[in-house]
């Protein structure tokens, strides 16, 4: 032990016979250690010494029994116990799966159990109650919060004691036995504990303690059956040994048949002269037959098992374990936990019930404290029902409100169960919890039929009504049975799903029975299809295109004359969009074409004009000079060129995003049909319900009488009343009756052993006339193979719907179909039913088909569990393969002038181009993205103005995006920004609208950043702020928009950015030639525009001050020193800064004066504004 702790505790006191002697020290010594546990490790280290020592039960019982008027030193004394008695799953978290930290878990566990071998004293819990009671009798005015929080702690510490778990190897008690539980029990019993809790129950003014109550009763009955309290008072003889005489004479009539089998079977030899036999048919390990060295009468146990070491069950297969066992007490604790239900029915439960729903439903309880509540509801249900029905003692828990509350939660279990795998288990339990509660809440409205009263029963008409009407009450043991797994669910679970859904189905069948019509709730899913895509049409023929031009040549000519005003909202280019720029310069080319075709001339001409100024090089749109003769030859070269058709890109959104539109597309169709029992019943008729029953039987022996009632009666409802006998022709069951008609105590079991002649009969009388009978007892049914059965092969095809049914799945294709199915299922990402459907051999199945047969057999709930996998780059995970064939691919195409497009090309899974640079920034294969960027080469010649094949080279072309090539380092090319003639044209246009002011504000902003960036060295983008009413208005032009695309100037990309800015990466030189290209040089006599001459560098501004270089770096050599790497900061423009012109002379000096400052406003994309008029 820590000497610290050591010298702690040996400070507390002493004990000297029956008197405990504290210490002066003895409450400093308290509150240190509850500091010691507060700071324990994760192997709770000061738990284990403390427990060791048996602090507790030396030191801190004898304190709290003999100083209890000392209220601090009484105080500190309750918190440390709660601290120590708090339950160990509570202190680790969870059962630990390693082994040094579960020998940590269960050495609590230990001193836990100790602990509450402790406090099975009357004096602990007199004190206990005393105190309580006390704090009690005090008004909530006198009330401190002291007080309150010491009522806390004693309900807590009441509730960690009966929450430790007996321990099995020191409690093999036999019943009727005290254990360390029942000792506890009637400790809490004797010191009058019990009456204060039925007090908190039932008070008005202690409504916030009625979670801590319900938690505690609910522990106070852990191991007790309702039905068993329900019948002590009612005759020891009768009730309490009535199920023990009649388990006696079961196992007596069971021994008795066993002995005369024996006595049947003795030999007439000695056991020593029994001989050796030869068993003909029966082959050995070699050619040879067995030879038998035991007497005859043992020959029908022999099997070729016989002496190996039984198979391990793997852990993943083994069989939930069971819960606990319940445990008979002693009798008088049993009689007091009697009158205490009875009391607790008759004042305490239904307001109880009703504060804790009510805490519950507000959320003021702690997570899955509603398992309490539907313990209750089961719990005391029962007992009611038991003790002499009366329905008004549980009136709170009976009604459709509590129907939806419990199936709500049944479901919420039952869908985590399936989600949560690590913890199916304790969900499992949850669910177990759910179904008891349901299955009491049916017995109680079938023993409301039963009452004498009217009122009675028509309250139990009403709720049937509105059980019965809802699809969700009937849909609820479908799932269940089909959702059974016995690696997480135990057999108990099984057990009451059967006799629950038993109990359901014979009252679903009488209320029928009444009725002449009975109208239900039905809800169907129809999710929406997707419209498939329309076939590309046929492009006309080169008679139908001669046809339509001749057509559009007068109003083609119309236009070019101005007859026909041309729209203005015709945009070629989306600055927003993410679609690089060469691929929108094919898309107008295809807008054009379609344009023409349409017969929309004034639209296609306009976005000629359009895309001319937004791409000048190359004269793809015709030469900046072109008049209607070149524009009418154009236009007819494009509306007769073959243009490839590109397909959109599809967007790439993330998965959530995807299952909210699959939700969207799913409605839920609510309407009425008339219900029919039968068909409701064939909802059973399924391998998973019969295998489920046959599982529950096989333990026909430790079933009780009604279990076995339950099951025989479901298997004969499907045989019997559905005509379904083949759908129990299954090896297994058989083995089942077999070893049922074979059982010397089958006597007990005679509605089985009827259940079992039956079958056997139907089977062997359809054997006569179908003799694959007995090949067919290998393989579960579904009702259409069962009808095939008997009816005969090939019934379903030539019956109704042949013309609609495809051909019928034969066993061997159902075989085929499941091991492919669990082949497939563990393969995480991939698509089930496309691998299951591409390695099935016959043909003519679909992917529709596939999936419903495969909710037919049980495989799966619903079409929902294998959805199809949206078409796109929706991969997002790499593997290990994966990456190693990135990295080759990357290092086998990293000289080639596009990496990325290569890379693209050879890779096996399809991603998008935007994964692809991302992953390979991740392995650190590439530093920045602009090493992924299209090295482009110069052309020898441009091609000839309009001509057809640069038409289609251009619009074949792919390229980046224009951003991408600004950013792009290149030794051979320098980089490159305002487009080529871009500025002049349209500059003069709007120096013609009364724009001059805010193009000299912008061509002073253009010189301006031209000098910070030589003089710093260094680039960031700079935000272009207009201070005035005029540049804000000309800022919300769409034509100086535009202009300001062309230089090279990026829009606000998100609703966080405000202002355009000019990039990083326009340099200096840039700049300047940007500056230069919108300087107002009066209007061209001819009326068109004057382009820059080729190639498109612009001089630099000539001032010396504004440029140290010398006159000749007009020079068109590129610069072959890269950018500087750029680096970010803020800069803050002053309004002079648009009032003050350039320092060049190139900007005449400028006399207006400022405007005003108005309001800002703010810029919107290009797309969401409109045009001053």
């Amino acid at each position: 032990m820590n000497c610290e702790l050591l010298a702690t505790c040996s400070a507390l006191g002493y004990l000297e016979g029956d008197v405990y002697h504290r210490e002066p020290d003895c409450l400093e010594s308290v509150k240190d250690l509850i500091r010691y546990l507060r700071h324990e490790d994760e192997t709770r280290d000061v738990r284990q010494q403390l427990g060791a020592a048996q602090i507790l039960q030396s030191d801190l019982l004898p304190i709290l029994v003999q100083y209890p008027q000392d209220k601090v030193l009484f105080d500190a004394v309750v918190r440390l116990m709660v601290n120590l008695t708090q339950p160990a799953l509570l202190c680790f978290g969870k059962v630990p799966a390693d082994a040094t930290s579960r020998h940590h878990f269960l050495q609590v566990l230990s001193y836990l159990q100790a602990y509450k071998e402790a406090f099975a004293s009357e004096k602990v819990f007199g004190v206990l109650s005393e105190k309580l009671y006390d704090l009690l009798q005090l008004d909530w005015e006198q009330r401190q919060e002291e007080d309150t929080l010491l009522i806390e702690r004693i309900l807590l510490l009441v509730r960690n004691v009966l929450h430790v778990p007996p321990d099995p190897t020191e409690e093999q008690r036999v019943d009727g036995d005290a254990t360390v539980h029942d000792r506890v029990l009637w400790a809490l019993h004797i010191s009058g504990m019990d009456d204060l809790l039925k007090f908190l129950a039932s008070a008005q003014m202690e409504q916030q303690w009625a979670l801590h109550v319900l938690e505690i009763i609910s522990l106070m009955f852990r191991d007790q059956s309702p039905e068993d309290l329900a019948v002590l008072g009612q005759g020891q003889a009768g009730a309490e040994h009535g199920e023990d005489t009649r388990e006696l004479q079961s196992l007596r009539q069971r021994e008795l048949a066993e002995k005369r089998t024996r006595a049947l079977q003795r030999p007439y030899r000695h056991s020593r002269f029994c001989g050796s036999y030869v068993l003909q048919g029966l082959k050995a390990i070699g050619d040879r037959d067995v030879v038998f060295h035991k007497g005859l009468h043992n020959l029908k146990s022999y099997s070729h098992d016989l002496g190996k070491e039984p198979r391990r069950v793997p852990r993943r297969r083994q069989a939930a374990p069971e819960a606990e066992v319940p445990h008979r007490s002693a009798r008088n604790v049993r009689l007091f936990l009697h009158r205490f239900c009875r009391d607790f029915l008759e004042g305490c439960y239904n307001r109880l019930m009703l504060l804790v729903k009510e805490h519950l439903v507000r959320e003021k309880a702690q997570q899955h404290d509603e398992t309490y509540y539907l313990w209750a509801c089961a719990f005391f249900m029962a007992f009611n029902r038991r003790r002499g029905f009366r329905p008004e003692l549980v009136s709170e828990t009976v009604g459709v409100r509590a129907f939806h509350f419990i199936e709500q939660n049944l479901t919420t279990y039952y869908e985590m169960a399936l989600m949560d795998k690590k913890e199916a288990v304790t969900w499992a339990r949850r669910m177990h919890l759910a179904l008891k509660a349901y299955q009491e809440l049916l017995r109680t409205v079938q023993e409301m039929d039963r009452s004498p009263e009217q009122a009675v029963r028509d309250s139990s008409q009403v709720i049937k009504s509105n059980i019965f009407y809802l699809m969700e009450y009937r849909e609820l043991f479908l799932t269940l049975f089909r959702k059974f797994d016995e690696t997480k669910q135990p057999r108990s679970f099984l057990r009451d799903l059967v006799e629950t859904a038993h109990l359901f189905l014979r009252m679903l069948e009488r209320f029928c029975r009444g009725r002449s019509s009975l109208v239900v709730q039905s809800k169907r899913v129809r999710r929406k299809k997707q419209p498939r895509a329309p076939a590309a049409p046929q492009p006309p023929s080169t008679e139908e295109l001669q046809e339509l031009w001749a057509g559009l040549a007068p109003q083609l000519q119309a236009c070019l004359q101005g007859e026909v005003p041309l729209p203005e909202d015709v945009v070629p280019f989306d600055a927003a969009s993410e679609t690089p720029v060469e691929e929108q310069r094919a898309e107008a080319l295809l807008r054009i074409q379609g344009c023409l075709r349409d017969a929309r001339v004034p639209q296609a001409l306009r976005l000629l004009r359009s895309a001319r100024d937004v791409w000048p090089e190359g004269d793809v749109f015709g030469p900046p000079n072109a008049g209607p003769p070149e524009e009418t030859r154009l236009l007819q070269d494009i509306f007769f060129a073959l243009l490839p058709q590109h397909a959109p890109p599809e967007a790439e959104e993330p998965e959530e995003e995807e299952e909210a539109e699959e939700e969207e597309e799913e409605t839920v169709q609510v309407s009425e049909k008339e219900f029919n029992f039968l068909d409701y019943l064939k909802r059973f008729a399924c391998a998973p319900v019969v295998r489920a029953l046959l599982l529950l039987l096989r333990g026909y022996p430790r079933n009780t009488a009604r279990t076995n009632h339950c099951a025989a009666r479901l298997l004969h409802r499907l045989a019997r009343d559905l005509h379904m006998e083949p759908l129990l022709f299954q090896l297994s069951l058989f083995a089942l009756f077999n070893r049922l008609l074979h059982d010397p105590a089958a006597g007990a079991h005679q509605e089985l052993v009827a259940l079992a002649k039956f079958i056997l009969g139907k089977f062997f009388a359809l054997a006569a006339t179908n003799k694959k009978a007995f090949v067919e007892l290998l393989f579960w049914k579904s009702p259409a193979a069962a009808r095939e059965m008997s009816e005969g092969y090939g019934s379903l095809r030539e019956g109704e719907g042949a013309g609609r049914s495809r051909a019928p799945w034969t066993p061997q294709e159902e075989q085929l179909l499941r091991e492919l199915y669990w082949k497939y299922k563990e393969v995480e990402g991939s698509d089930v039913a496309g691998a299951i459907l591409a390695q099935l051999p016959a043909p003519g199945r679909t992917r529709r088909h596939l999936v419903k047969h495969l909710v037919r057999l049980g495989l799966i709930g619903s079409a929902r569990e294998l959805p199809r996998q949206r078409k796109g780059t929706r991969i997002v995970l790499w593997t290990q393969e994966q990456e190693e064939e990135l990295t080759r691919l990357f290092e086998e195409f990293r000289g080639s002038d596009d990496v990325l497009g290569r890379i693209l090309q050879h890779l096996t899974a399809r991603r998008s181009r935007a994964r692809v640079v991302d992953k390979l920034l991740a392995l650190g294969l590439v530093a920045t993205r602009a090493e992924l960027y299209k090295k482009r080469r110069r052309k020898g010649q441009d091609p000839a103005p309009g001509a057809p094949a640069a038409l289609g080279q251009d619009s074949s072309e792919d390229g980046d995006s224009e951003e991408e090539e600004e950013d792009e380092e290149d030794d051979e090319e320098p980089m490159e920004g305002p487009e080529e003639g871009a500025g002049p044209g349209l500059a003069q246009r709007l120096h013609q609208e009364g724009l001059a002011g805010p193009l000299r504000w912008l061509q002073s902003c253009l010189r301006r950043t031209a000098e910070d960036r030589e003089e710093d060295g260094a680039s960031h983008p700079v935000p272009l702020v207009p201070l005035s009413e005029e540049n804000e208005d000309a800022m919300e032009n769409r034509r100086f928009q535009g202009l300001l695309r062309r230089l090279g100037l990026r829009p606000p990309e998100s609703e966080q950015e405000t202002f355009w800015r000019i990039p990083a990466a326009l340099t200096p030189r840039l700049l300047r030639r940007a500056a230069a290209s919108i300087t107002h040089r009066g209007p061209d006599p001819s009326g068109s525009p004057q382009g820059l001459p080729e190639p498109p560098q612009c001089p630099r501004d000539p001032d010396p001050a504004a440029s140290p270089q010398p006159p000749d770096s007009e020079s068109e050599e590129p610069d072959p020193s890269p950018p500087q790497p750029h680096t970010k900061r803020e800069r803050d423009l002053d309004s002079e800064d648009e009032a003050s012109g350039s320092s060049g002379p190139a900007v005449p000096p400028e006399d207006e004066e400022l405007q005003p400052l108005g309001r800002r406003k703010r810029i919107r994309r290009v797309e969401e504004e409109e045009e001053e008029d």
